[in-house]
């Protein structure tokens, strides 16, 4: 039988990664990566112009270039027949939203736009538009739209109309000169094909968007800003189709730049961490998966449908066709560490790593492995980046409690990776206390496959079992099982994700199982991680009065 493959495309914060897989196996033939040159703007536009508070935005060539790069990289490196491909899927972060013009192009294309930096594509973290979802969130509520249920009660900053809405506030030029808005996954399928088409997945997380209900009524967006009220028309029209669909064919001039045959099947886009279920064989009701990277997605297979309180989206068919699907997530988990490595760690301990020929994360956490629970007499809240569950509050900020003269760099390392699993025990027990089972437990992504300390410490905090999927490239793995999908069993692949992940996806046979004497000493250091959590983020405004000093501090500063 002749050897058939996929692509999966995983768009990444900082990279773009390309896996090719035998479909027949999901065995991983070949991966490549292609770092973004402009990596994730959060100060300045490449010409240096100043951005705000709480922006990040990325520039689309960098988007283009991982396909045209990386994709003809796999094929050579894999020494296959490009004929032998028969799909290719693509994941993204999101929501990533850009504003395209009537060519198809981004604004920041072109000279008229490229310093406006409204013009540019907005990352998932992008969270300036927090006043806006705000406003989405309270007029949804005055209204009693129905359809804020599914999103647990709130409107976050990071999604597509939070988004649009600051554009057209505070860009209005912007706003009229776009044709399209889209989410950068869809953008990408739209090149690949010339077909321009929305994710049901994108749509129904990011968008308000639902499989029975379609988008909320006209006279909620004219109410919003009279701008919108044909918005769906217009500067969101496209139709909306299903995961596991396929989006298209390759063009000939795609299919020339990726060196891959044109007519090849592209498969509708996929949230990055979303791709990542079907990789791991979570096709079930009860199974439970985070995508652990920079942040964590937790994504929950069910055949119930309830309002859940933080919920970031509730979407039938939104990932396994036949469920429903729940989203909730942590916006700094690698973030977080990162940033602790990179901005407060003493410069002895990075001279020490050094000296052990380690990473400064690996010289952490084998020292941080010798601390028991609670030994460190810390504990920490992980919203560096905000909360998106289940407080869904942009505005939150990071603490860690319990420092003394004492406390080492190994003691705070440790309490932020406690502090991550803490926010997952949060967000289980908020779906088990609703009525919703949690079953089984996966963890894919980067950090699973690092840190050992950490997987056994979510072990220990939630006192489940913990299952990692065998592949480096869940993600990415996930993106080639819904291309093998969109090729369909007649052209060498699968007409169901089930059966595509029963025979491509794989989990390891070494699990994390809690340890007992461990997950006494976290039940209890989690009740002071709650007393915190419900403190800063339901009692106090405090975290808003420092931002906001922050930003009349900066603002002061700019003028003067």
């Amino acid at each position: 039988m002749k050897q058939r493959y996929a692509i999966g495309v995983d768009y990444g914060t900082e990279t773009g990664r390309v896996l090719l897989v035998d479909v027949a196996t999901g065995e991983e033939v070949a991966t490549h990566v292609t770092p973004y040159k402009h990596g994730v703007l959060t100060e300045a536009l490449p010409n240096g112009k100043r951005l705000e508070t709480d922006w990040a935005i990325q520039h689309p060539k960098d988007y283009l270039e991982v396909l045209y790069q990386s994709v003809p990289a796999v094929i050579r490196m894999a020494e296959i027949d490009p004929k032998d491909v028969i799909g290719i899927g693509i994941d993204f972060t999101s929501s990533t939203i850009l504003p395209l013009d009537k060519t198809g192009n981004p604004l920041c294309f072109h000279p008229n736009w490229r310093d406006h930096p409204h013009s540019w594509v907005k990352l998932w973290k992008h969270h300036a538009a927090q006043g806006e979802a705000d406003d989405i969130t309270r007029l949804a509520e005055e209204r009693k739209e129905l359809f804020l249920t599914r999103y647990g009660g709130k409107i976050s900053s990071e999604w597509m109309f939070s988004k649009i809405l600051q554009i057209a506030r505070e860009a209005p030029d912007v706003f009229e000169a776009t044709d399209i808005f889209i989410e950068a996954c869809d953008w990408i399928t739209y090149r690949l094909t010339n077909n321009l088409i929305r994710s049901s997945n994108t749509c129904g997380y990011k968008a308000l968007w639902n499989k029975r209900e379609g988008y909320p009524d006209s006279s909620f967006f004219k109410a919003l800003d009279e701008r919108f009220e044909n918005i769906l028309e217009t500067k969101m029209r496209g139709p909306v189709l299903s995961i596991g669909g396929k989006a298209g064919e390759l063009t000939e001039e795609m299919a020339h730049r990726l060196k891959l045959v044109p007519g090849t099947a592209v498969a509708v886009g996929m949230i990055d961490a979303h791709a990542g279920v079907p990789a791991c064989g979570a096709v079930h009701s009860g199974q439970f998966v985070m995508t652990m990277g920079t942040s964590t997605c937790h994504m929950l297979i069910s055949d119930k449908e309830k309002a859940i309180e933080g919920i970031c989206g509730i979407v039938e068919d939104g990932i396994i066709p036949g469920n429903f699907s729940y989203e909730t997530g942590q916006v700094a988990v690698g973030d977080s560490f990162a940033w602790y490595v990179n901005q407060a760690v003493p410069s002895y301990v990075k001279q020490q790593a050094d000296e052990a020929g380690m990473s400064i994360h690996q010289f952490l956490e084998e020292k941080a492995s010798v601390y028991k629970p609670g030994q460190s007499g810390l504990v920490a809240l992980d919203w560096w980046n905000g909360n998106r569950s289940v407080l869904v509050d942009a505005n939150l900020s990071g603490i860690v409690a319990g420092l003394t003269l004492t406390t080492k760099p190994e003691e705070i390392y440790r309490a932020l990776l406690e502090s991550t699993a803490f926010g997952t025990r949060k967000i289980i027990e908020n779906f088990t206390e609703a009525g919703v089972e949690v079953n089984e437990i996966f963890a894919c992504g980067g950090l699973p496959q690092k840190n050992k300390l950490l997987m056994q410490i979510y072990a220990d905090v939630t006192n489940r079992e913990i299952k990692i999927p065998d592949s480096d490239q869940t993600v990415a793995l996930g993106a080639a099982i819904y291309a093998a999908t969109a090729a369909g069993a007649k052209n060498g692949g699968y007409d169901t994700i089930v059966e595509a992940a029963e025979n491509m996806a794989k989990v390891k046979e070494e699990t994390f199982v809690p340890i007992p004497q461990n997950v006494q000493i976290y039940d209890e250091l989690y009740k002071f991680y709650l007393e915190l959590h419900d403190y800063f983020g339901r009692v106090t405004s405090i975290m808003y009065r420092l931002k906001k000093l922050r930003s009349l501090s900066m603002e002061f500063e700019s003028k003067n």
